[in-house]
């Protein structure tokens, strides 16, 4: 029985919308922002358009069988149970900052049973650094903070630690939103870029042309990007978008250089080891 009024979670609010004549079809959000939308009697079905941009990716560039995918970012898990009905017996581990959340979505939503799919609670970049070396053939990344992806996951070094994880040849998929001038999305084109091999960016061309903000989606492997099969793929979808790569995906990055993690603070002298701490206003723990 799905709940019909907001629900207290470890950082937040979970809420429960029904489509209108479509009850099997439902939106969760977040402290009243859409994160996942799941059709309960079609797992397979995606409705976020940057979900159906990635699977067009994964598809082009792994066109059948099971995957071992990590989601950093996981929500309703609306991604890694369509992955689980469009290729049986993959191995999925999801990666949730939010312990009750977690909790409560294996009880609304019927989502694959571990081994199948295990949901982790822990910080993405966490749980990502004590992971095995090329343990996972996909890597999706879409992690949120207050309609933000945080800084954290978003540094060059963030970016080795999940080239790391990845067996040779796999993918990485990243959800990120800006506006205009895109100046997040070319930090983040710039971080890619110098740690993978191949990079290719899926984008409304609105969003390209400087008119609106919203979703963009990046696509990095060591391997080349079967780049005319994806751009088949993005042709069959509801809503045009482009594909940007090679050279075109480097001037649209022009200048801008990777955000790099903060440098860790200097160890003081011996002699003030023992002194009390001052009074600090750091903020809290990272959230994913």
């Amino acid at each position: 029985m799905l709940p019909a009024e907001p629900v207290p979670t470890s950082l937040g609010t979970a809420s429960l919308r029904r489509e209108p004549g479509a009850p099997h079809q439902v939106t969760l959000l977040l402290d009243g922002t859409e994160s996942s939308f799941l059709d309960l009697d079609d797992p397979a079905h995606l409705e976020f358009e940057y979900m159906q941009q990635m699977v067009v990716v994964l598809d082009a560039a792994r066109p059948a069988g099971p995957v071992r995918a990590l989601h950093l970012g996981a929500a309703g898990c609306a991604l890694p149970r369509a992955l689980e009905a469009r290729r049986p017996g993959s191995t999925q581990l999801a990666v949730e900052l939010d312990e009750e959340l977690a909790r409560l979505v294996r009880e609304w939503f019927d989502l694959p049973r571990a081994p199948r799919l295990r949901i982790r609670t822990g910080d993405a970049r966490a749980v990502t650094a004590g992971l095995r070396d090329g343990a996972w053939e996909v890597v999706v990344r879409d992690v949120f903070a207050a309609g933000l992806v945080p800084a954290h996951v978003r540094t060059l070094e963030a970016v080795r630690q999940v080239h790391r994880v990845l067996a040779p040849g796999g993918l990485y998929l990243v959800n990120l939103t800006d506006r205009p001038p895109l100046p997040r999305a070319k930090a983040e084109i710039a971080a890619v870029q110098e740690v993978f091999a191949d990079v290719a960016l899926v984008a409304d061309p609105a969003i390209l042309r400087g008119r609106r903000y919203g979703n963009l989606v990046l696509a990095a492997s060591d391997a080349p990007l079967p780049v005319d099969a994806i751009e088949r793929g993005l042709r069959r979808l509801p809503l045009p978008v482009r594909l940007v790569h090679g050279e075109e995906l480097t001037a649209l990055r022009g200048t801008v250089q990777p955000a790099r993690d903060a440098p860790a603070p200097a160890r003081a002298p011996a002699s003030e080891a023992s002194a009390p701490p001052e009074a600090s206003s750091a903020d809290g723990p990272a959230v994913s």
